[in-house]
């Protein structure tokens, strides 16, 4: 049986990967669906929902399409949420073997790195980090993970450290085995699942974090975000709530579904390791 199929018999897991292909699919289908850039003018400004077949979800304050930029946005937020989350992973996964597997001073010396990042809470991290730097997609992405990276890392080097005292890991020791071949080889495939199944949380987060910054306008100007679009229409929001009600909700969905997914996630990784 293979992990999709596993996946799809729990509620959590069908319901929260039918949200993300939905998802996955209107990002997709944008350019097609909504051409041309989602920020140029496309009619008469604040125009309200199913009003006009060709706006069916309306224009904001400066006659932009809301359901261009919702479309849109679905591509920034979930590129910028995968993005930022795998190089989370990725930092976490590195700094984590590399603590657990070398122990000692290269263990806690890392460690406290890993400490001093949790400290500062990752929004805050994030904010200060674009605000000094600049505001631009590849810097977005790389300030959420600064923010997201020290929990996969504590998790890593916590299985990693549980792993590395196993039989199969003594035996491969026994036969010579190189220690770099041990640690990718042997500790890191039986590591990974737990870390796995918390990256669908740090997408969620990222996914949020993003938008916080849009909505402060530290976001990309350039590109259409959910976070940028709720910024838009605060101002209007007793006379035209819909302007941010709709990528509130889009970005609620969104969320929820990862969220769901990471649920079901885990149930199927917990089973696994409870048959192991």
């Amino acid at each position: 049986m293979t992990l999709l199929r596993r996946l799809l018999r729990t509620p959590e897991g069908t319901i929260g990967l039918f949200i993300l292909a939905a998802l996955f699919i209107a990002g997709l289908l944008a350019p097609i669906i909504s051409p041309g850039d989602p920020l140029r003018i496309a009619g008469r400004a604040l125009l309200t929902p199913f009003s006009d077949p060709g706006l069916p979800l309306g224009t904001d304050r400066l006659g932009r399409d809301v359901l261009a930029g919702l479309l849109h946005g679905a591509r920034t937020s979930l590129a910028v949420g995968i993005a930022a989350a795998l190089s989370a992973m990725v930092l976490g996964l590195f700094v984590g073997m590399a603590a657990g597997f070398a122990g000692g001073l290269v263990d806690e010396t890392l460690m406290r790195v890993v400490d001093a990042f949790q400290i500062v809470p990752g929004f805050l991290l994030a904010l200060a980090f674009v605000s000094t730097i600049g505001v631009s997609t590849p810097v977005v992405v790389f300030a959420i993970a600064l923010g997201t990276w020290a929990d996969p890392a504590r998790l890593t080097r916590a299985q990693v450290l549980s792993i590395r005292e196993r039989d199969y890991v003594a035996a491969a020791r026994v036969i010579g085995m190189h220690p770099a071949e041990i640690a990718f080889k042997e500790i890191l495939p039986n590591a990974l699942p737990p870390v796995l199944a918390l990256s669908a949380t740090i997408v969620a987060g990222a996914i949020l974090t993003e938008a916080a910054l849009s909505f402060l306008g530290l976001g990309n100007p350039n590109l259409a975000t959910w976070g940028s679009m709720i910024a838009e229409g605060r101002s209007v929001l007793r006379s035209a709530a819909y302007l941010s009600v709709l990528p509130g909700l889009a970005l609620a969905i969104t969320v929820l579904g990862v969220h769901l997914f990471s649920e079901g996630l885990t149930k199927v990784l917990g089973s696994d390791g409870g048959s192991r």
